[in-house]
């Protein structure tokens, strides 16, 4: 018989296709599932306007056989089939899809949808197998054709028998290498396996013989083995049933099922989007934080479906970077995919999910921190952290998203409160959002630079997390009220006569602040009288946007910035140990050296920040003692 050669491209282009354009070989059986299940599609799309022809459901399916013995994979369906002129066409011609084209000529249809378009996946065979060889018969007609090819010499068509409407796709399985085990594919728990990642949701049931066993008959405990036809698809994906119809407990199954997460979903959202784009999604905010979640090997993104079909396991540019923790999948007829359906061509329709899934997430977190805090609170200790880098990234581009999801533990409530929470809570006197630096609350609520706005009666928020001032920096604003840190040189509360007796402070005793500045040097920026402190004698504030908690979290990058705050010691004037200050002034100055550096020392542990000569500092303790 005739070997005919492809016609349209070059050997050289079906090489390409058997080894370039797929990523993975198992993949050969998505697509050859996926052409199964077009070929059925294509018989409903002409029940739809032929009247002697009726479709009913159950009469369809696709099976696949394994045979180890004689190293073949067949795939059987009970579809439209294809004629000689079709074999040629559609086989005989790389790059044509005769879905595509069927797609196009019944596209005011109503019904499924078409899933092939390139007309390349059949050729994905090639990948596993030596030989291809399809035997088809087209619905109308009594004859049956068998189309062969052992790759890109060319192919045969020749006559065949076959007793039913329907194609069958056999592969020769190639031997093994040294690289590549291609044994799996004839081995019942893989193809299982691979066909419930891809296929899971083909609307057709897809079949295999399943091995099992049984009693034997007329016998107590002697077992026989048997086969028998077993679906291994799922077929109706929960995302496309109403929502009406399922319960947080089927949510959940689903959840383990695909193994988003070994704990138990926070809370899921089911969108089933009709509008300028068409999609179905799941997702899921998960209770804990994956252990990997901080890592480089924790990969952002969420499962990608096409008509069902599995295209990608993580489809990164369907999140954005601040809600990475959401697991879950998306199904869209829409979507442009590369010739190779592994991968998008980024267009206009994936933005639109992106965009829509990202309102979507924050409309259900705005709800889920109104209507049940304590489950937000639980949602905010694993993934909060993640939102505030959100803030920070792209310099503060996505403020206006996430700043309303922010919570920071509060002086007054002693729980986490929301920007909002404390802005309606602000006497109408107050001028800022007050905010203290610490590692945790209790080190923050015994801070002496607190104790002016405390007495003020103003609520203060802690940030414990390293993130925290950093993302304040960028927001600089909630609702026309400016962030101030209670460090800050300037807290706004002072009155004018306040304000006249801090300055009269500083003019009086300028010559022992002054010499107090030259002791220490470059370590500070100023000595001065503190209008902040109420019961302890000293505190360190900043001055300018670098702030001392800022300059301890640079401090530990791995470039090491040499980034420092503007420090200013403060002292209290009303303390009394600072008449011990004045008077050493005036008559003693080893002893305000030995005072000023002992105060600044116990400036610098209040903030947690290292002491430069700890020896000196308890020598310096115990001079003070004797």
């Amino acid at each position: 018989m005739e070997k005919k050669p492809f016609q349209a491209e070059s050997k050289r282009l079906l090489e390409m296709m058997i080894n370039s354009i797929y990523t993975q070989k198992e993949i050969f059986l998505r697509e050859l599932i996926s052409n199964a299940s077009d070929a059925i599609d294509k018989i409903y799309y002409k029940a739809l306007t032929d009247d002697k022809l009726v479709f009913n459901k159950d009469d369809y399916y696709i099976q696949v056989i394994p045979d180890k013995a004689a190293r073949t994979l067949t795939l059987r369906d009970t579809g439209i089939g294809m004629t000689q002129e079709e074999l040629e066409t559609h086989l005989g011609v790389i790059a044509k899809s005769g879905s595509l084209a069927f797609k196009q000529e019944n596209a005011s249809k109503e019904g499924h949808d078409i899933i092939g378009q390139f007309g390349v996946g059949f050729y994905s065979a090639f990948m596993v197998a030596d030989t291809v060889t399809v035997v088809s018969r087209a619905l109308g007609s009594d004859t049956a054709y068998k189309w062969e090819s052992d790759g890109a010499e060319g192919y045969t068509i020749e006559p065949a028998s076959k007793d039913e409407v329907g194609t069958e796709i056999t592969l020769k399985i190639k031997d093994n290498t040294e690289d590549d085990n291609y044994d799996e594919y004839l081995e019942e728990y893989r193809l299982r396996s691979i066909i419930k990642k891809y296929s899971d949701f083909i609307r057709y049931p897809i079949k295999m013989n399943a091995t099992k066993s049984r009693l034997k008959e007329g016998t107590e405990n002697e077992y026989e083995s048997y086969t028998e036809d077993e679906r291994v698809n799922s077929m109706v994906p929960i995302w496309r049933k109403n929502k009406s119809e399922l319960k947080d407990e089927d949510y959940e199954n689903f959840y383990n099922e695909k193994h988003y997460g070994f704990d138990k979903p926070l809370k899921h959202i089911h969108i089933s989007a009709d509008g300028a784009i068409v999609y179905q999604a799941i997702l899921y905010i998960p209770e804990s934080m994956p252990f990997d979640y901080y890592s480089k090997e924790y990969e952002k993104g969420l499962e990608l479906y096409a008509n069902g079909v599995l295209i990608m396991n993580k489809c990164g540019d369907l999140l954005p970077d601040y809600f990475s923790f959401v697991k879950g999948m998306v199904d869209s007829e829409s979507l442009s995919l590369n010739i190779s359906r592994e991968m998008l061509q980024h267009d206009r329709q994936l933005k639109l999910i992106a965009k829509n899934i990202e309102s979507k997430i924050k409309g259900e977190l705005t709800r889920l921190q109104r209507d049940d805090r304590e489950k937000y609170e639980k949602f905010y200790q694993a993934f909060g952290r993640q939102l505030k880098y959100g803030v920070y990234s792209d310099y503060g581009m996505h403020k206006d998203t996430l700043q309303d999801l922010l919570m920071f533990y509060s002086s007054k409530e002693k729980k986490l409160v929301s920007l909002d929470d404390y802005v309606s809570r602000m006497p109408e006197e107050q001028k800022y959002i007050y905010y203290a630096t610490g590692d945790s609350n209790e080190r923050i609520a015994k801070l002496p630079q607190t104790e002016l706005v405390a007495d003020k009666g103003y609520e203060i928020l802690y940030f414990t997390d390293d993130i925290d001032e950093f993302a304040i920096k960028m927001i600089m604003k909630y609702k026309d009220k400016e962030f101030r840190s209670v460090s800050s040189g300037d807290l706004g509360i002072e009155t004018e006569d306040e304000a006249k007796e801090s300055q009269q402070e500083q003019q009086d005793n300028e010559g022992l602040f002054g010499a107090m500045k030259e002791l220490l040097g470059d370590k500070v920026k100023s000595v001065k009288a503190s209008k902040r402190l109420r019961s302890h004698p000293v505190c360190l504030s900043t001055e300018g946007e670098v702030t001392i908690e800022m300059e301890k979290v640079l401090r530990m990058m791995p470039n090491n910035p040499d980034v420092k705050a503007d420090k200013v010691l403060e002292i209290n004037t009303h303390h009394d140990v600072f008449k011990s200050l004045k008077s050493a002034f005036e008559s003693d100055k080893e002893k305000l050296g030995l005072y000023t550096a002992l105060l600044y020392n116990q400036a610098l542990l209040i903030e947690g920040l290292p002491i430069e000569d700890p020896v000196e500092f308890t020598n310096d303790i115990c001079k003070v003692m004797v």
